[in-house]
């Protein structure tokens, strides 16, 4: 768990695609991190990487664990395909090693169960990369449905999607091996994280999942329900043929509702709306009851976040307080692991054709 003495964070990156170079650019910007080095397979991607974001020192490796020995970061991040993510995770935590793991934090729940027995075993901090709790709108919403702004919350929906490129059926999100599943261990982690960080735990599922159009082995749909103890319910379509990228979360309580559309870029501006239920006159939000709310539509405030996509620069402060304060970050190691254990009982649920207790669920 050390820290340099100047309190400065030497990081290494293992993995750099697409999503360990966005982890490159923001520790770029960070003066209490460096990128002492970077692992690919691909060693020219990585040597591109370091030398764009790194420190003048920093080297490359074509092994990860070589660079492990050799560098001896603080902390590593992990932004392989998924079936890499637990071995270099593992081996990092047992080093004593700091490690943001990218979404979904392994294949299945138990992938994801050891890394999280590992890292308290080791006294290591271990992170899930769940970026979509930092996107401004999103990150809003909560904090006003935390605070009441809607009441009693009742249920949620989520519609996340994209349209695939051509010869997505060939890229390694295709394969059941690499991948674990298809959308719905895909995109639809982010959403299940998000039902669980707004509504807590969730106790059963019951899901459907399809493959309509591309040629591979696993699902391009998916489609679930899930209910906490409570009652309180979530439901969500995740999907690789909605075409035209679509992000529709909403969270509807007694007082009304807060929805957010758009992540930016190709899926369009981010927005927050927050409906309110007019109320009886001289009623207020405590005054209980269900004559205090009057009938019509909600009076709506709409909040606009068209700005740059700064959901990696804000986990990362995240995650690199939660370093130096000792403390669990936001989106933690059980956090992946609880979202491992929901869509694996949804993938239970499709193939029993039946609900299924998400406590049941053998890791």
């Amino acid at each position: 768990m050390a820290i340099l003495n100047n309190d400065i964070l030497k990081v290494g990156i293992i993995g750099c695609g697409l999503i360990g170079n966005k982890r490159a650019a923001v520790i770029n910007e960070d003066p209490s991190s460096i990128l002492c080095s970077t692992s690919d397979v691909n060693v020219i991607t990585a040597g591109a990487v370091l030398q764009q974001y790194g420190h003048h020192s920093g080297q490359v490796y074509g092994d990860w664990r070589v660079m492990l020995s050799e560098t001896k970061p603080n902390v590593v991040i992990v932004a392989t395909p998924n079936k890499y993510l637990h071995e270099i995770a593992l081996e990092a935590l047992r080093r004593g090693i700091h490690v943001l793991c990218e979404k979904p934090l392994g294949r299945n729940p138990r992938e994801s169960e050891q890394l999280v027995k590992v890292a308290r075993e080791y006294g290591v901090i271990l992170k899930t990369g769940f970026n979509h709790r930092h996107h401004p709108a999103i990150f809003k919403a909560h904090d006003l449905v935390s605070k009441g702004a809607i009441g009693q919350v009742y249920y949620a929906r989520c519609i996340y999607g994209h349209g695939g490129r051509p010869g997505y059926e060939k890229e390694w999100r295709a394969s059941k091996d690499i991948c674990g599943g298809g959308e719905l261990l895909d995109q639809g982690v982010h959403v299940v994280d998000l039902f669980r960080w707004f509504l807590g735990d969730f106790e059963e599922a019951v899901g459907y999942t399809q493959t309509y159009y591309w040629p591979m082995e696993v699902e391009d749909n998916a489609f679930a329900v899930f209910r906490t103890s409570g009652r309180q319910t979530a439901t969500m379509h995740t999907s690789w043929t909605q075409w035209k990228n679509r992000f529709t979360f909403e969270i509807f309580g007694e007082a009304g509702y807060s929805i957010v559309e758009g992540l930016g870029g190709s899926y369009g501006v981010e927005k927050l709306i927050i409906g309110k239920r007019p109320r009886n006159p001289g009623t207020s939000v405590n005054s209980g009851g269900k004559n205090q709310y009057l009938g019509g539509a909600p009076e709506e405030d709409t909040l606009i976040f068209d700005g740059p996509d700064v959901s990696w620069e804000m986990e990362w402060k995240e995650f690199t307080a939660a370093i130096r304060e000792k403390r669990e970050p936001l989106g933690n190691g059980r956090d992946g692991l609880e979202a491992n254990r929901m869509l694996a009982a949804v993938y239970l649920s499709a193939k029993k054709k039946h609900p299924v207790k998400i406590s049941e669920v053998v890791s």
